[in-house]
């Protein structure tokens, strides 16, 4: 295991377009560029197989945490550095955590959705400091985006609770904003 892994959260649906398996290989790659380790869901296919197979190619260390309901569904990823097999996703999500210096989502549906809002939710009230990052290239989350500053605007999220998110355009800007700054 690395020093820094990155905790990235992404799609595992098998009807996307094919630029989304390559941003999330070239994702993966660039981590390892870095010197950086993945940790991921576990599972080889779609996205979270691309950015497992990117890191790997980059020389980078894998970390791939998946519940055994899962290992047929989203192929666990047998060639992982380590591959944890977990009863539940409650047990998958505490870990991926647990192993992450900083946490990026691509586009994705429900799951991604669900784990960014979690780990959104846990950088707040102070369960953890480490950086929350929206990789969003594509414009997929852009109404999501203009949802959340929506309810900042009525009261219902708090001064500075949206700006935890760092929303980022390019895989650069969101592996610069992954990087921990020191004080």
């Amino acid at each position: 295991m690395t020093e820094y892994n990155v905790c990235v959260y992404c799609s595992s649906s098998l009807d996307i377009d094919q630029k989304y398996i390559d941003l999330a290989r070239e994702v993966g790659l660039e981590i390892a560029n870095r010197g950086w380790g993945l940790v991921s869901g576990g599972g080889n296919i779609s996205m979270m197989g691309a950015v497992a197979q990117g890191a790997r190619a980059g020389g980078g260390h894998t970390l791939g945490i998946i519940p055994k309901a899962l290992i047929e569904r989203e192929v666990g990823d047998q060639d992982s550095d380590e591959l944890i097999i977990v009863d539940d996703m409650r047990i998958r999500k505490g870990l991926m955590e647990t192993h992450s210096q900083a946490f990026l989502s691509l586009p994705g549906g429900i799951g991604t959705l669900e784990e960014l809002f979690e780990i959104w939710v846990g950088r707040y009230l102070s369960f953890h400091s480490q950086p929350v990052v929206v990789l969003d290239p594509f414009d997929d989350f852009a109404f999501l985006h203009l949802q959340i500053d929506h309810l900042a605007k009525k009261g219902f999220i708090k001064s500075g609770q949206r700006e935890i998110i760092k929303w980022t355009k390019s895989v650069d800007e969101a592996l610069d904003a992954c990087e921990r700054k020191t004080d």
